[in-house]
């Protein structure tokens, strides 16, 4: 027993207790661990997001500005509120008149014809009123000449400044207030800017708002460039699309050029239909020297990237996107065509995998540089040209669908879609490459009456040009084929419309009328605010860009005005001699800037088969694309109604289409088109008599259009 007591008592010296377990986990303190915001991170987080707190102190750019209104209305705040005294000085006069003469009651009487047996009564109670008065005044001035006595000229001071506020309320201006109506002189973009309420009534005057609505201000008004921005919001019902088409209206209404005046809808998340956004220039944006293309300090140029074409009237660059797309050009001479033209195909220029297509009816020498890197080239207006330029446009339709061809055999990850990629056009092996073609006076080829045959049909070679431009207009571009005509008689004769359809980006510059402008940029264009017709002469370069693509206006937006980087013929040689020495660096130059002569691979038979039967595109195949302005509004917003319907009434007609009555019914009557006056039963029930157009003699002028009988008709085909 001993022993055993012995051992257990050593076993029981040799355990430990141990200590408490703790349930925990293995930290690195080797990772990097997150930061706590401190509290004056926290802060300013909230003060950047809160709603509570002004948006005029959210950032620098916004706070500067509110102190500078606020320092301009401080300077500003001595003589409106002396003006402020004055009007209700003026005002409480005229009350006082009016009360003191008994107006009121006097009026009650004549309205009731009892003026004669009120008489007596109304001039008692007149000279009671000047009893009053008189013994007011004479209160007055005893109350203040013993207050005067008592305690000096203070108590006087005090009441003077008393009255003077109460005056100032008084004479405060209010919208609608007789006599106290704002009346501004001269450009107001600053008065507006101060005054929100001179925005209000410029609204107001432009019919764009009614009387009694207002607009909510969504962004204040702030500078940017060399003009200030504001963004509204539209009452409800009311369109940001009526405020762009009466543009003109509101910068009349704000006293300056509608050149000065942007008007954009906002769209995205952060706007929607009613959202505006205003930005009023200082002075002409336009009459400032024109900026040199930046293109003459780049050594190189990628294709895919949009060219620097221009600014607009915000000095913000616009690039216009070429690749999977093409570009209608149209003016009147002399108004930077040809310049506008050869920007676009500078940027092309500088990418040696690019191929050139020149061909210059002007047989002038504006293009004779772009010889030194064309792949083909001419200059000249004779037959023999025309017929080359069809013999590429073949050899084009062809390569086409060469290309379509050989990308059915590349593997997905070469060619993922049935559409050209950067690598593909660049990679020579597959001899992609993107393919622009230029033309400049496209009339004088779609125009040419030599007949040539196409698969046993007989045409005229401007017909047959045409059906092949339009083709590759529509299946060139997924192959990297980019179309660029550029045209001074922008008329439905000249461009057929199934070309012009297809042409994504059209550039307008100043012509002759809106039919003409809407020939260019898109039918019914011009009820939308864009009418190149409008553009003053003295803006040589400045057009309406509609682009097939985003640019730094946005994404949404349909057309901008533009004015184009100025490119003189010493910059466009050196644009061309750099391009070639790429192209030589690069091992691409091939065609007439090798010195080969063009002989195109001709396939009639197969390239007559792609583009269709080789008929010409009439006017009776055209539809209602060929009738002139506002007949082929008419004819699109009736469809088929056209047949159904025996009247349309002209007040149906102008709300539809956003016009202008009177010219309206000028333009209609200028086309065949005379209104008459109908009986039709009104949505009340009432048969009431109502002006409007019998859809027989729509029906009879779109034929007599179509077919040249009409005198209208005859007098556009005789001035283009």
């Amino acid at each position: 027993m001993n022993a055993d007591a012995t051992r257990e008592q050593a076993r029981s010296q040799a355990v430990e207790k141990a200590g408490p377990v703790y349930d925990a986990e293995l930290v690195d303190d080797t990772l990097p661990q997150p930061r706590r915001r401190t509290r004056r991170q926290r802060l300013a987080r909230w003060w950047k997001h809160s709603p509570r707190v002004p948006q005029t102190l959210k950032d620098t750019a916004h706070i500067r500005q509110g102190a500078k209104d606020a320092t301009v209305i401080v300077l500003r705040l001595p003589w409106r509120y002396l003006r402020a005294v004055v009007r209700g000085l003026v005002a409480a006069a005229r009350w006082w008149r009016r009360w003191v003469t008994v107006r009121d009651y006097r009026e009650a009487a004549e309205q009731q014809e009892k003026l004669a047996d009120k008489f007596v009564e109304i001039r008692a109670l007149a000279l009671f009123r000047w009893r009053v008065t008189g013994a007011a005044t004479a209160a007055a001035v005893v109350v203040g000449t013993v207050l005067t006595v008592l305690w000096g000229n203070r108590p006087l001071w005090i009441a003077s400044g008393l009255l003077s506020v109460a005056l100032a309320i008084l004479g405060r201006r209010k919208d609608g207030s007789p006599g106290r109506k704002p009346a501004l002189a001269g450009p107001r973009t600053l008065t507006w800017t101060m005054d929100p309420q001179v925005l209000v009534d410029a609204f107001r005057d432009a019919k764009l708002i009614g009387k009694d609505e207002t607009l909510r201000l969504v962004e204040r008004a702030m500078r940017v460039g060399d003009g200030w921005a504001v963004t509204v919001d539209l009452p409800a019902t009311r369109k940001a699309a009526d405020v762009i088409k009466n543009r003109e209206a509101l910068a009349s209404a704000l006293a300056v050029d509608e050149v000065q005046l942007i008007v954009e809808r906002v769209r995205g998340n952060g706007g929607h239909a009613g959202r505006v956004a205003l930005w009023v220039a200082d002075e002409d944006p336009y009459a400032t020297p024109p900026l040199r293309t930046p293109l003459l300090g780049v050594e190189q140029w990628d294709a895919w990237r949009p060219v620097p074409f221009g600014r607009d009237a915000r000095n913000r660059r616009i690039d216009l996107p070429l690749v999977w797309t093409s570009l209608l050009v149209g003016a009147i001479p002399r108004q930077g065509k040809t310049f506008a033209a050869r920007l676009a195909a500078a940027g092309l220029i500088l990418d040696p995998y690019t191929r050139l297509y020149v061909a210059d009816f002007k047989a002038g020498k504006d293009w004779d540089a772009a010889a030194k890197v064309a792949h083909r080239f001419m200059s000249g207006d004779e037959t023999e040209h025309v017929l080359a330029l069809r013999d590429w446009l073949i050899e084009l339709v062809g390569e086409v669908q060469g290309r379509y061809r050989r990308m059915r055999d590349l593997d997905d990850e070469t060619c993922p879609e049935s559409k050209i990629t950067p690598a593909m056009s660049r990679d020579t092996t597959l001899n992609m490459p993107i393919t622009a073609i230029f033309i400049d006076e496209v009339q004088v080829p779609l125009e040419d009456r030599t007949p040539v045959e196409a698969q046993g049909k007989k045409l005229t070679a401007g017909e047959y040009i045409g059906e092949l431009l339009t083709w590759l207009a529509k299946k060139g571009p997924a192959a990297g084929i980019v179309l660029v005509l550029a045209t001074q008689r922008p008329d439905s004769k000249t461009i057929p419309s199934g070309l012009r359809a297809v042409l994504g980006s059209r550039f307008a510059l100043r012509v002759m009328d809106w039919r003409d402008s809407n020939i260019v940029l898109g039918e019914q264009m011009n009820t939308r605010g864009y009418d190149s017709s409008r553009l003053l002469p003295s803006h040589k370069g400045v057009g309406i860009l509609r682009p097939d693509g985003d640019t730094q206006a946005g994404a949404d937006v349909l057309a901008i005005t533009v004015r184009t980087y100025y490119m003189p013929n010493d910059d466009w040689q050196t644009i061309c001699q750099q391009g070639r020495a790429l192209r030589e660096a690069a091992g691409t130059l091939a065609g007439h800037a090798a010195g080969e002569a063009a002989t195109p691979v001709l396939d009639h038979a197969a390239v007559a088969r792609a583009i269709g039967s080789g008929q010409p595109v009439t006017q009776e195949s055209a539809g209602s694309a060929e009738l002139p302005e506002p007949l082929a509004a008419v004819v699109d917003y009736l469809g088929d109604d056209l047949d159904d319907r025996e009247f349309v009434p002209t007040a149906e007609l102008v709300d539809a289409l956003g016009v202008e009555p009177t010219a309206f019914g000028r333009q209609m009557g200028e086309l065949g088109c005379r209104p008459d006056r109908r009986r039709i039963p009104g949505d009340d029930g009432d048969v009431r008599q109502v002006r409007g157009y019998s859809t027989a003699d729509l029906r009879a002028a779109v034929e007599a259009w179509r077919n040249g009988d009409t005198p209208a008709a005859e007098g556009i085909e005789d001035s283009s």
